[in-house]
């Protein structure tokens, strides 16, 4: 069980809400979850991509989530399913980086990837840009258009009602309510919520009622796997994306130790290239 969790590059909660409030055309939350032994970077300019702002995964080189200052976004999140995985996959880290340093419309970009998915193991995709946000799977026909609402994304497909999935995103909707200005750090608090969800709620994903317990919270901790790094990203109807990267020091007893990055921009938008959604 631990060597197939453990190879995967991870990002296992994603809420977000899109076309959803009168000041943000998007708000964005994550935690990326993974084993702590893998070697990481904090979030930062690429040095060959400035424009590119991320973490990185320093063993495959890749990333989980990710921003442009030419308003390109992508993020990932593996798909669950013990006893599929390709030992020699190509990395999915590659699918956030790949299309950051592309300039097609993320629909275009998704119908030249759909005839290599085969060769990654199961993965959730959310790509986006100035003028739209879609959702793609190796493990589902088509790519889908995200519609206007609050949405989640763990290691199943969009919206997939896990108790995690359900918890955030119904915290999410009270922090949108008032319609005002968001409170960075309260999202920080609700995407580090431990609350664990009940046995009869827990979904059967073949993993084992132990593990199937320590990832039903939206913040995991352990000893040696568990939330990694959170991320906020705000997107201004105004033009400007605020993007935060908060950090903990890996084990139960050091998960109180964090850094927090901050990166602020206004975006400069790439001219069209393609055509699609």
């Amino acid at each position: 069980m631990v060597t197939t969790m453990g190879y995967n590059i991870s990002m296992c909660l994603i809420v977000f809400a899109y076309d959803a409030h009168p000041l943000y055309r998007l708000v964005l939350g994550a935690n990326r979850d993974e084993f702590f032994e893998r070697p990481t970077a904090p979030a930062g300019p690429w040095r060959e991509a400035p424009a590119l702002i991320a973490g990185r995964d320093l063993r495959a080189g890749g990333t989980w989530l990710g921003v442009t200052r030419t308003g390109r976004i992508a993020a990932v999140t593996n798909y669950r399913e013990p006893g599929f995985q390709q030992v020699k996959g190509t990395s999915r880290g590659a699918l956030v980086t790949d299309f950051l340093m592309s300039a097609l419309a993320p629909a275009v970009h998704l119908q030249n990837l759909s005839a290599r998915s085969h060769t990654y193991n199961g993965f959730n995709l959310l790509l986006g840009d100035a003028r739209s946000l879609v959702y793609f799977s190796n493990r589902k026909e088509g790519a889908q258009i995200v519609p206007a609402g609050v949405h989640g994304l763990s290691n199943r497909h969009l919206d997939t009602p896990w108790p995690k999935v359900e918890r955030a995103r119904a915290g999410l909707e009270r922090l949108l309510a008032n319609g005002t200005g968001l409170d960075v750090e309260a999202l920080f608090s609700l995407l580090a919520d431990r609350t664990p969800a009940p046995d009869e709620a827990l979904p059967d994903t073949g993993i084992g009622i132990s593990w199937e317990r320590l990832l039903s919270s939206i913040f995991i901790e352990s000893d040696t796997y568990g939330t990694r790094s959170t991320s906020i990203l705000l997107w201004e109807r105004s033009g400007r994306i605020h993007f935060h990267e908060r950090t903990f020091e890996p084990g139960i007893r050091h998960a109180g130790r964090t850094h927090t990055r901050r990166f602020s921009f206004r975006v400069q938008p790439d001219p069209p290239a393609g055509t699609g959604a």
